[in-house]
């Protein structure tokens, strides 16, 4: 019997299970739920950690690496391996949101709230405003930006759409990222068509509720499906199956309307998400600062200089030293802001310079080559996230001369990846070999002006050089 055959009969019995044990999967999600709110809440009721304090010694510290260290990355790195199992099994957002739906209003969900901008805008702010309050770092910011996000997920739970997750599908902030990584995921449930049609003229079908609204008879892929497992064997035609990690992107390509999408990977992905990685750690941000500085007291305005905002605006802890001034936080703003849109611009550009290697300008053939991008985009997340776990780790005397190596052996398996995509990409459409090649040289080049950014974030910058860094910087 064939490796593939087996792990095909493996997967489809662990879809079974999981359609078979709704009640065992509730209790794991409530037990989750109580240890996110633990990790939530207690933290912010004790002081706050000294230098002294470490991972084993310090709760603070310890909910810290937990969130941002172990938690966010591996869930980021899950999405490729498992797809948004975590979305629909552990995730205590969804679970909450869900629940409360149960007990509420039902009402039909506004055309507002459907936008299809939300994911773009939600990531966006949710991670200028993290950086803003350093959410990394403080309990009380945690609070706010995680603990703001599920209370706004079961309020939309109590007013929309009953036994299901309109927050997660619309509003949640990680949503539209979850949606781009979870179609690299080597499993998915597969619909076969044909026995969905047989199953009309059989034995009468008890429906089913999909809370992520995900409209299961056309289902091609991972991109909306929470693999809560709920439809596992529905109609005899859904079955956990597994795939080549590269079959939805390349085959199925974009949705129809898939330009928030789009500017999502580009824009917020490849460009916001890096300027908040990195601002703490780029002297031409202190330089940038400097010059700020001297025109504001050449001119004899100080106030820029002196004030600050209450924390949960701009960090504010000065018993710790750690105090954005109005300068500072409008920095660190308009530094995140600017190096999106320069990344988004200079992707576009090159992606749009692909696309008309291709023939006649297409929309979708543009969307369909940013999709290449995914890996790239994705391991950048992971990279970033994985800096506080490397210096959270610092301080406890652990060995990290592993960790440079494997950041750049990722980065290495993200941009290969990203060039079998584009590949299969480019050969979807009618065009010259030449043309082809072209449209593939823009990817490439795409990726080389991301993986500048890396370098320069762990490699290229010397903050010792500088002397000094922002108020914020964890890594210097």
């Amino acid at each position: 019997m064939s490796v593939t055959l087996l792990s095909s009969r493996f997967l489809a019995r662990a879809g079974d299970w999981l359609a078979r044990h709704r009640g065992t999967l509730i209790g794991l999600q409530w037990l989750v739920v109580v240890f996110y709110a633990s990790l939530l809440i207690i933290p912010t009721l004790l002081p706050l950690p000294d230098s002294d304090a470490r991972i084993l010694n310090n709760l603070t510290v310890f909910a810290q690496f937990l969130f941002w260290g172990i938690w966010w990355p591996f869930v980021l790195l899950s999405m490729v391996l498992l797809g948004r199992a975590w979305c629909g099994v552990l995730c205590p957002e969804g679970a909450l949101s869900e629940f409360t739906s149960r007990f509420g209003l039902n009402r039909a969900m506004p055309h507002w709230l459907r936008w299809s901008g939300w994911p773009f805008v939600a990531f966006a702010g949710t991670t200028i405003y993290g950086q803003m309050v350093s959410v990394y770092q403080y309990p009380q910011a945690v609070l706010v930006v995680l603990g703001g996000s599920t209370v706004a997920a079961m309020i939309i739970g109590l007013i929309y759409a009953r036994d299901r997750r309109a927050w997660c599908k619309y509003l949640c902030p990680v949503n539209g990222v979850f949606n781009l990584l979870s179609r690299l995921a080597p499993i998915h449930f597969r619909v076969d068509v044909d026995a969905w049609k047989n199953s009309y003229h059989s034995h009468k079908v008890i429906p089913i509720v999909c809370a992520p609204m995900v409209p299961i008879r056309n289902m091609q892929g991972n991109a909306e499906c929470h693999m809560c497992g709920r439809c596992s064997s529905h109609r005899d035609a859904i079955t956990l199956s597994p795939r080549s990690p590269n079959a939805e992107i390349v085959r199925v390509g974009p949705p129809k309307e898939s330009m928030w999408q789009t500017a999502l990977l580009l824009f917020g992905m490849l460009g916001i998400a890096i300027g908040a990685f990195q601002w703490t750690v780029s002297p031409w941000m202190v330089t940038l600062k400097q010059a700020c500085a001297e025109w504001l007291i050449n001119h004899d305005i100080m106030w820029p200089l002196e004030k600050s905002l209450p924390w949960y605006v701009f960090t504010n802890y000065p018993l710790h030293n750690d105090v954005f001034t109005i300068l500072d936080g409008t920095l660190v703003v308009a530094w995140i802001v600017g190096v999106g849109a320069l990344m988004g611009c200079v992707l576009s550009a090159l992606l749009a310079l692909g696309n008309g290697a291709l023939g006649k300008w297409d929309n979708k053939r543009f969307q369909h080559l940013a999709l290449a991008l995914v890996p790239l985009a994705g391991c950048g997340l992971f990279l970033g996230l994985s800096a506080t776990t490397v210096s959270l780790l610092r301080p406890e005397g652990v060995n990290l001369t592993w960790v440079q190596p494997l950041r750049f052996t990722l980065l290495a398996g993200a941009n290969l990846w990203t060039g079998v995509l584009a590949l299969g990409i480019v050969r979807r459409y009618a065009a010259g070999n030449g043309q082809r090649v072209l449209a593939w040289l823009s990817v490439a080049i795409a990726c080389a002006v991301v993986d500048l950014t890396w370098w320069l974030m762990f490699g290229g910058w010397t903050v010792v050089q500088w002397g000094h860094c922002m108020p914020g910087a964890r890594v210097c």
